[in-house]
């Protein structure tokens, strides 16, 4: 087994322990309305869950404070992206982990932006390993926006990103 497999295997074994820990099992975590990577992410082949063939720009938004004024930048930022280049022609990702994973969670005041720009391809990841971080103090995972894409991790997500040649920015 490979030291990438057996890393893999040994973070979902944490996963499933944390869930049966926290008593989640039996009752479809918080996760499960929202597309996760969990189970397929391959650091040398990002997938993504907008299908945007054409998009000519690639970008990775990233965001890791808690401060809705910065979520409002953030999300600006995405707008004018999709308005200069147009949306089929460019592929941008906002990354959430620590303190801007809240960003994500259902009840943000920001979350119909969220919607909003989904809906214009814009893929919104959430790292789990942030998720987790905050189940342990909550005593469950975190309910999130329902366009959240799950990753692994975030830095490995926006790692994973550069080196696919997209272009990182931190607002």
């Amino acid at each position: 087994m490979t030291s990438i497999a057996r890393h893999s295997l040994l973070s979902h074994l944490r996963s499933v322990a944390l869930a049966m820990v926290l008593g989640l099992m039996g009752s479809g975590l918080a996760q499960a309305a929202n597309p996760s990577m969990l189970d397929s992410f391959k650091f040398d082949t990002p997938t993504f869950i907008h299908d945007l063939p054409f998009a000519e720009h690639k970008v990775v938004l990233q965001v890791s404070e808690n401060d809705p004024e910065r979520w409002q930048l953030v999300l600006n930022n995405a707008q004018n992206l999709l308005d200069y280049f147009g949306q089929e022609k460019v592929r941008i990702v906002v990354v959430a982990y620590g303190p801007g994973l809240l960003m994500l969670l259902k009840d943000s005041p920001v979350a119909k932006r969220i919607s909003s720009e989904d809906a214009e391809g814009v893929e919104f990841d959430a790292c789990y390993n942030t998720m987790q971080g905050m189940a342990k103090k909550l005593g469950h995972l975190p309910v999130l926006a329902p366009p959240a894409v799950i990753v692994p991790a975030g830095v490995v997500r926006i790692m994973q990103l550069e080196k696919a040649g997209f272009e990182y920015i931190k607002p």
